[in-house]
Order: structure tokens, then C-alpha cells, then sequence
């Protein structure tokens, strides 16, 4: 791929696809820019055997590394199930003795202009500083629930069937293809969700001892119908007391389901586990079930925040690639100066079963930018949402109603796990 010369002073900074001798220098720097905290060799050594070297990027000043990014090659879930090809970008990171000096704006260009000629559709990432990022044209396209739950006051009402499921202990590591294969089949019903590629079953099992924090070894249980595992939770507990006894904490990494038997046996335990008061949610769906199965939703202390960023690179394929859930025939007129390839008007009509995305001289029903086309992909943010905030401009009578309506998703997107 080459590599490019910065317009910073003295041209003395280059820009080039990193090498794998040139790893552990990379990712010093990233851990460097994130606060300076060693991570543990598990973690480290999970993240450099994940790393696709041609696909990620450093910014050297000399021999030393002073920007980070990486795509990783990943499959998404879109609205109507297809899980299209999309470029997880990652680790994106600028030495502080480098900051405004164009490094960012450089690796993004390179990074988006190598995401289009792999011929993936959109890119997606998670913000650490959410505000970076608009103005290269992503848009927060999910949300997620975190919460702490009073299980003490707090009751569960479960469906039939329940106490027919049978739940058991097993080590993390042991079931994990049995958990994965649950997880597989759940993937295509949720936008947002990934397809794991190899290796990547690895990471919701890392668990360094030195970032517990004082909570007990990861640990998990199966729900099993007639000895074939059905779902799966992984989970801490926190132990703590005071005069008044136990009240310590249950920490959810992750539970899925394939049925709401089984979903409801998981929760049920959680709730149960001995010298526990609290149970807390670290990343969960907004539409997630177990909100239909409590009794008080005010001792939840429910909360949300961004999770996944979305990023159209081909406008056109992007659009193409889902479906909608409405018929839709409208005409975007679409600014995005970061990516001009996108700009112009996009007759877009599509139904449930499939849609057609291509350019037209015809006149434009909506205005926007590619950042809030990115927001309403995944059906997660509503376009009248965004009209409301001044994003969108209606232009023809009527038309934001429909696009909005087809937008939309019968289930929230999430991204059940970082990158």
C-alpha cells in the first residue's frame, strides 16, 4: 500500500501500513495515548493475535510511533438479516506531543479511502470521545442499556415453561463452542450484531486476574433442553459486606438466549445467587426482555450511552444492503465533503424483500448528511428524530414520515461487545 508523507512541519512524519516487527512499538503508544495502565499479557496477547496487519496503520516520527488506527474486517448485521462485509475501525489513537498537527485527519482520510477500495460498504466504531468523530461522517447509530438492579426489592415474573429449562455451572472455557454456537444463531435476528471470525470467541473468556477489581474468576452457566445447550450467562461477583451482612454484586458480561424459557431461567439466577443484593448490566439492548420480567423499572437505575458509530463508505451499497421495513421511494440530497463520492442525490426504493439505491437527476425529497444517513442505518435513530434537531430537511410534503418509517427496525440494534 505505500506510505504517505505528512504536510506536518518539516514533513518529518510518515504515515504506512504497520509491520509486524513494528507491533509492539504500536501498541505502546495506543496504551500510552489511553492513560499509560500496562494491560496484561492475556489481553495484549489476545489483541495482537487479532490484528490484521495490512488493514492496520501507524504514523512514525522517526523511530518513533505517534499514530494508531486499525480496521478490523468484520461482518454486520443489517436491517432484514444480510450480514454485509464493514471495516471495525480501532485503536485509533495520537500521541499528546503530536496533537493538532493533521495526524488524525490523515489516518482517517487513508483509512476510508482503503476502506472503499476493499469494497466494504460502511465502517463502524466505538468512540472513546464520541465528539471526534462527527465530522469525519459517522453518526451513533446504537445505543446501549447499563444498569444496576436492586434484586433485593426487585422481582421477576416468568414465563411458562421456566422451570423446565435446566441450568448448570461450567468452566468458561469449556463450553465455549457450545455458547458460541448459541450465539451464531442469534446473529442474524439483530442488526448491529458481529459474525465472530476466528479468535474472536476468545475475548468475552479474558479475564486477567490483575483487572477484577476484587470480583471472583469469570464464571458461566448453561441453560440446557434434553442436554443441548440453549443459552448461556458469564458473569462476576463482587462479595461485599457491612454491618447489615452481605450485599454484594453480580456483574453481567453476557447472556443470550434461544427461547424465553430459557432467557428467563438465566435471569432468574442472576437474581438469586447467594449474598447478593445488586446485580449490574454493563452493555445490554434498549429493547432488551428482561425490562418486560421485573417489577419496579425505577430500582434498576436504568441508564444509556453510544455504542456503535456508523459510517457509509459506498452510500449507494450500504443502502442496498438492508432492507426496509415500509415501502420507501425518496430522494436524498446527501453532503459529506470527507467522502465527495457520496455527495449528490440517491433515489432510494426498497420494500421488505430488497432495495435499489442509485444516483438521479431528479428532485430531492430530504436533506442531509452522510453522518445522519450513518445515525438512521441500522434502525435504531429515527430520521424524524433527527429532523427534529435540524438534521434533516423535508423538502417534499410527506417524505420524512415514510423514510423514517422504513428506516426503522422491530429490534433495537446493539453491539453486544466492544473492539
Amino acid at each position: 500500500m505505500g506510505t504517505d508523507a505528512s504536510n506536518t512541519p518539516a514533513g518529518r512524519t510518515e504515515l504506512r501500513v504497520l509491520r509486524q516487527d513494528e507491533w509492539n512499538t504500536w501498541y505502546d503508544n495506543l496504551v500510552d495515548a489511553f492513560g499509560g495502565v500496562p494491560e496484561s499479557p492475556e489481553e495484549r496477547e489476545l489483541w495482537e493475535g487479532l490484528t490484521e496487519f495490512d488493514r492496520f496503520l501507524g504514523v512514525w516520527d522517526g523511530d518513533a510511533c505517534v499514530g494508531t488506527a486499525g480496521a478490523f474486517s468484520f461482518r454486520v448485521t443489517v436491517p432484514g438479516g444480510a450480514s454485509v462485509p464493514a471495516a471495525g475501525v480501532t485503536m485509533v489513537s495520537v500521541a499528546a506531543t503530536h496533537r493538532r498537527r493533521g495526524i488524525l485527519t490523515s489516518m482517517m482520510r487513508r483509512q476510508l479511502d482503503d476502506v472503499r477500495s476493499w469494497g466494504e460498504p460502511f465502517a463502524v466504531l466505538t468512540a472513546s470521545e464520541p465528539v471526534i468523530y462527527g465530522r469525519f461522517g459517522y453518526g451513533t447509530a446504537t445505543m446501549r442499556t447499563t444498569a444496576e438492579i436492586d434484586t433485593a426489592r426487585v422481582r421477576l415474573t416468568v414465563p411458562p415453561g421456566t422451570d423446565d429449562v435446566r441450568l448448570r455451572f461450567a468452566e468458561p472455557a469449556a463450553v465455549r463452542d457450545q455458547c458460541e454456537a448459541v450465539y451464531a444463531r442469534l446473529v442474524a435476528g439483530r442488526p448491529g450484531m458481529t459474525a465472530r471470525r476466528p479468535g474472536w470467541e476468545n475475548l468475552p473468556l479474558l479475564d486477567p486476574e490483575s483487572e477484577r477489581e476484587g470480583s471472583s474468576p469469570l464464571r458461566c452457566v448453561v441453560a440446557e433442553r434434553e442436554g443441548e445447550v440453549v443459552g448461556y450467562a458469564r458473569y462476576f461477583v463482587k462479595p461485599e459486606w457491612d454491618v447489615q451482612g452481605p450485599k454484594g454484586t453480580v456483574v453481567l458480561r453476557d447472556l443470550e438466549a434461544l427461547d424465553p424459557a430459557s432467557y428467563a431461567a438465566l435471569w432468574r439466577f442472576l437474581f438469586g445467587i447467594d449474598l447478593t443484593s445488586k446485580l449490574a448490566l454493563r452493555s445490554r439492548p434498549v429493547d432488551d426482555a428482561w425490562q418486560q420480567l421485573v417489577s419496579d423499572l425505577r430500582r434498576c437505575s436504568i441508564r444509556q450511552a453510544d455504542s456503535l458509530h456508523v459510517r457509509l463508505v459506498d452510500l449507494g451499497a450500504s443502502l442496498e444492503a438492508r432492507t426496509y421495513q415500509a415501502p420507501v421511494d425518496v430522494v436524498f440530497e446527501v453532503e459529506d465533503a470527507f467522502c465527495p463520492w457520496n455527495e449528490g442525490r440517491w433515489r432510494l426504493t426498497g420494500d421488505a424483500k430488497g432495495a435499489s439505491c442509485k444516483r438521479t437527476e431528479e428532485p430531492a425529497d430530504l436533506a442531509l448528511s452522510v453522518r445522519e444517513l450513518g445515525s438512521a442505518y441500522l434502525g435504531g435513530v429515527s430520521l424524524v428524530s433527527l429532523a427534529g434537531a435540524g438534521r434533516v430537511r423535508e423538502l417534499r410534503a410527506g417524505a420524512l414520515a415514510e423514510a423514517s418509517l422504513a428506516f426503522g427496525s422491530a429490534v433495537a440494534p446493539w453491539l453486544p461487545h466492544g473492539f
